[in-house]
């Protein structure tokens, strides 16, 4: 008895067996997590540490250059970038995909732990964050307004009652205050009083040192009571600052408020951030590496709400940006892509079997398929991400496939007299082998996807293996459920009669023709092969050929502008050129609200635009029109850029790196002549950036040394003298409320606007008596880089830009340019989506073989042949790659440049190659139904010729109705639009294009090439026959033994 008779024989058992199936997945759906993309560990480490004056060439030799040979030391680390600007290194540790990054934070702090001891003492502690390294932007970002509270005042509410709330909700990393105006009691001196009272500034840091003292008494202890001590010594007030006294002499007593100005102002005036062209203050939302940022900042929205209640007369608070919305958009339209799928198969497969009776058996094979697919998820920990539905719609046209070949075999055997029992029960035994070949096939096709390394395999494994899951359990259903099912239902002659005949008779028409034509190649076959060679050789040009790119780039609803402004630039001045960039993302009419974090000599803004569903252009017919906009602002270059298509891109796509031993300016001139090339090609959007930039004014105060030592002085005085004034770092703290705010005592604004300025300071001369500095010292003026930046410990220069053409080409220019521009020992490099692509872009040939390997192995393990499964594969795979190819092929490279392919090609990307993967099991499936089907055919008898043209056409019906069902339950991917539907439309195309190029050719190539390579079964069984088998041997010899007995 046959696997398949259990279950028609007893019908409740296959219930059971479904309904388990059905209870596993609905069960299954509501503990699911939903997320954008699979879970990954993809993180990045900063240790940020501020010198508060210092130059980056000083930042760099004594903070920087320590630290990274400190951190290069641990484990997991992919690459380190470093950056050493005035008064700030900042050093990113990018982490290996998948690396535990708690394990990394953890051997990274105790490295910096370890050199703590040779900073500077003056500079502060290092400051040391593991983040997501998913995108260069939060989450999400929360603006606060008012029209009655200063900027100081804002973040001082959001810093005691916003921050703690949000930093404590679950999966929240970190709530970052952008454009901070956070107290500070700025001492501001006046260097004419200050002489004139004979002070020097290292005195007035002594006095607050001396008179903002912390004291811890203590207690009393007598034999019954004690009591807790405490004692003014701090200052906590305007009032009190201003009345403290910095020296007393001769019964004279000068205070604070004597020799500059006290008022309670902010840490920092050099960030401006605007919601809408109104000043604001925000808060950015960073989940932790391994959270669901969907479900966080649906947690920050519910707080926010409680928030808002509580806030302030005349505060507002929305959320200005939020990243999550796109991936809720996105899933939105992936269900309704798949509503949409369901409903095509479903008319398919009615159109195909003509009978309701015969359509609702395949149909049943769907929702069960897609549930215990849920269930599979569930059992391996996977997510409901955009992959994973991707891979529910793509299930759609598979999974009825198995249930499709079960109906229509039974049919065939119904109309040839059989009763519907028996109907069933042949049908099935015939298809058992068939069914599991064609599932395992599929099965097999995911397994090198979803075991690839690296971001792929990180991306695709929930994928591949979800669709692998959906398509067992539709084999499963295909061997249990309907086969019983066709058995109640089906009903002998339901061909003959109504709508279900007119189909049956156009089908029969359609198959005469298909034999008549089968006659023809079959008669021809020379041809045939010819046509075969030709077009998979093919190919090969056409895949090497494609535009290439790591994925394709999405709708995401925003543009972002990073801003680029002079050296020497102040805010003020940067701040009326950001009011024009304001105004020109405003004037877009698909504009929903602008923001913008301004800097003195940089920028960070965006657009963000109406919903997908509220807007007639799409976000790339936008961005010229914004593009022009911003390129006709003087002053400022802002770079409109395109959020990254996939997890852990930089902020351009184009992120080339040259890397040496060698001085920042050779290395920058270098740098220089690869971007005037790359400007000539025309294949960047914008003239590409350089990140080093040798234009910002430095004037160093050049201190006579022999004159010091005349004046019985020390270097040490005369510097810690000017650091007092100009430097703005902070003396100590004091408390208001309960937190505790930095004191900082500097030169005003007034007497520091420019460098001369300085020479009218005093400093300390002999016997305590000051002298100018103009007599010690002069200014001179020179250039240096802004920041002197660093990759792998190796003076780096990066240049970033946005390709117009694939990123594949641009790179690839930019890499030939280097190899003949570059000396001997420079390293070229990558960051962000460029080092994706390259690492990544290399691992679909291995991919793609060892798919085909694999296929071929467990064909051949099922077949007991290494002849039939080559049958198989090469009749069908180079030819549907041919036609997948077609669609990348013919893509125009150039998106600016009009072409009449626009709308239905796509780029070679981890989409379509993941496409390509799958085409393989797909149209695999059509010649094991033809082979499986000759062979059995052959074993019966017949000669292999006409077993091998019966088998063709007794199964072209089902090869049509599942190419049918697989073509239609791809389409609509083609068709979207929206949230997410370039990466659908991408595996759609490649899909449909492949299935329906590669069916065609397939039920003409494989019987051919089933004539050439497979075996003759016949010439087998007449050897056979011949040659008496070893039983029959030894009953002759006891026959004979017995006679002579």
């Amino acid at each position: 008895m046959k696997f398949t008779d259990l279950f028609i024989r007893r019908p409740v058992l296959a219930m059971v067996v479904s309904l388990v199936i059905v209870i596993g997945g609905l069960q299954a759906l509501r503990s699911l997590n939903v997320r954008q993309y699979p879970r990954s560990e993809n993180s990045v480490v900063t240790v940020t540490t501020v010198y508060v004056g210092a130059n980056a060439e000083l930042v760099r030799g004594f903070i920087t250059t320590p630290l990274e040979r400190a951190i290069a030391a641990a484990d997991g680390i992919d690459y380190i970038q470093s950056q050493s600007a005035q008064g700030l290194s900042t050093i990113n540790v990018r982490l290996k995909l998948n690396y535990d990054p708690i394990k990394a934070l953890s051997e990274i702090s105790s490295k910096v732990d370890q050199v703590r001891g040779d900073l500077p003492p003056e500079a502060e502690v290092p400051t040391i964050n593991v983040e997501t390294a998913d995108s260069q932007f939060a989450s999400a970002y929360l603006s606060f307004t008012s029209d009655a509270l200063a900027q100081n005042e804002i973040t001082d509410y959001l810093v005691r009652i916003v921050q703690p709330r949000l930093s404590a909700i679950e999966g929240v990393q970190r709530a970052d205050i952008l454009g901070a105006r956070t107290f500070a009691m700025r001492i501001w001196l006046k260097p004419e009083r200050m002489a004139a009272f004979n002070i020097s500034p290292v005195q007035i840091r002594q006095a607050l040192a001396a008179n903002n003292f912390l004291a811890a008494v203590g207690q009393t202890k007598g034999s019954l009571v004690q009591v807790n001590l405490t004692a003014n010594t701090d200052l906590r007030s305007v009032a009190e600052f201003k009345r403290l006294v910095v020296r007393e002499q001769d019964g004279a007593i000068v205070r604070l408020e004597d020799i500059g100005d006290i008022v309670l102002g902010a840490e920092d005036y050099d960030t401006e951030v605007r919601f809408s062209g109104q000043t604001a203050v925000f808060m950015g939302i960073w989940p932790l590496p391994n959270a669901n940022s969907v479900d966080v900042i649906n947690r920050v929205r519910t707080e926010m709400e409680s928030i808002e209640r509580g806030l302030p007369s005349g505060m507002q608070a929305r959320i200005a940006y939020d990243a999550t919305n796109y991936i809720t958009n996105a899933i939105q339209e992936v269900v309704k892509t798949l509503s949409e799928t369901l409903l095509i198969v479903i008319v398919i497969i009615f159109l195909f079997l003509g009978s309701i009776r015969s359509a609702f058996i395949p149909v049943v094979a769907i929702p069960l398929s897609l549930i215990g697919a849920a269930f599979l998820m569930q059992v391996f920990g996977f997510t409901i991400n955009l992959l994973t539905l991707l891979a529910v719609v793509l299930s759609v046209g598979l999974v009825v496939d198995d249930a499709i070949v079960v109906v229509e075999n039974v049919q065939r055997h119904l109309s040839e007299g059989e009763s519907p029992f028996d109907a069933a029960l042949l049908g099935a035994r015939e298809l058992v082998g068939p069914i599991i070949a064609m599932t395992i096939t599929l099965a097999a096709v995911y397994a090198p996807i979803g075991l690839q390394g690296g971001l792929t395999g990180s991306l695709f494994r929930e994928f591949a293996f979800t669709l692998a899951g959906a398509v067992t359990i539709s084999g499963i259903v295909a061997l249990t459920l309907s086969p019983m099912m066709a058995s109640k239902l089906l009903k002998p002659g339901i061909e003959e009669r109504g709508f279900a005949g007119k189909i049956a008779h156009g089908f029969k028409r359609f198959r005469d023709f298909y034999g008549r034509m089968l006659e023809v190649t079959l008669a021809s076959r020379p041809a045939v092969y010819l046509v075969w060679v030709v077009v998979s050789l093919l190919a090969v040009p056409m895949f090497i050929m494609s535009p290439k790119e790591l994925a394709p780039t999405e709708d995401q609803g925003v543009i972002f502008g990073i801003l680029d402004a002079s050296a020497n630039a102040t805010l003020d001045q940067t701040s009326i050129y950001a009011a024009e960039v304001n105004k020109a993302f405003q004037s877009v009419p698909e504009s929903d609200f602008t923001f913008q974090v301004t800097r003195p000599s940089s920028g960070f803004s965006g657009v963000v635009v109406k919903p997908w569903n509220a807007r007639e252009r799409n976000i790339f017919q936008i961005l010229p029109e914004v593009q022009q906009k911003l390129q006709a602002i003087p002053g400022v270059r802002i770079f409109p850029v395109l959020p990254p298509a996939l997890p852990g891109g930089g902020q351009f796509p184009v992120e080339f790196i040259l890397a040496s031993t060698a001085e920042e300016d050779q290395i920058l001139e270098f740098a220089k002549q690869i971007q005037l090339k790359a400007m000539q090609s025309g294949l960047f959007a914008f003239p590409p950036l350089i990140d080093v930039k040798i234009d910002q004014p430095q004037s160093e105060i050049l201190i006579d040394r022999n004159k010091v030592a005349d004046l019985g002085l020390n270097l040490e005085q005369v510097g810690a003298d000017i650091g007092s004034m100009v430097g703005g770092n902070f003396v100590n703290r004091f408390d208001i409320a309960g937190r505790s705010y930095k004191v900082i005592p500097q030169i005003q604004r007034l007497d520091r606007l420019n460098p001369d300025q300085l020479k009218n300071i005093y400093v300390t001369g002999p016997n305590n008596q000051l002298v100018p500095l103009s007599t010690i010292a002069e200014i001179r003026n020179s250039t240096v880089p802004r920041s002197l930046n660093r990759f792998q410990q190796l003076n780096a220069v990066a240049i970033s830009g946005v390709a117009v053409r694939p990123l594949d080409e641009a790179l690839r220019f930019l890499e030939d340019e280097a190899s003949q521009i570059l000396p001997k020992g420079y390293v070229l490099d990558y960051t962000g989506e460029s080092r994706q692509l390259r690492v990544e872009g290399n691992q679909f040939l291995p991919t793609f073989a060892l798919a085909i390997i694999l296929i071929f192995l467990v064909l051949a393990a099922q077949f007991n042949s290494f002849r039939d499964p080559f049958v198989i594969l090469a009749g069908s795979v180079p030819l549907a790659m041919f036609g997948a190819l077609v669609f990348t092929f013919l893509k125009m490279p150039d998106p600016n440049v009009p072409f009449w392919t626009r709308g239905w090609t796509t780029t070679m990307n981890i989409y379509s190659q993941v496409g390509l993967v799958t085409l393989v099991g797909l149209v695999s499936k059509n010649g094991i139904l033809i082979v499986e089907f000759a062979n059995v055919l052959q074993e019966q008898g017949i000669a292999k010729l006409d077993a091998v043209r019966k088998a063709a056409l007794t199964r072209l019906r089902p090869i049509i109705m599942t190419t049918a069902a697989t073509i239609a339950g791809h389409f609509p991917l083609t068709l979207v639009t929206g949230a997410g539907a370039e990466a659908r439309n991408s595996i759609g195309l490649v899909l449909v294009g492949g299935m329906a190029i590669g069916t065609l050719f397939t039920l003409f190539v494989i019987p051919s090439i089933y004539m050439l390579v497979a075996r003759d079964h016949t010439r087998q069984r007449e050897q056979r026959a011949e040659k008496p088998d070893a039983k029959t041997v030894m009953q002759i010899g006891d026959f004979s033994a017995t006679i002579e007995n």
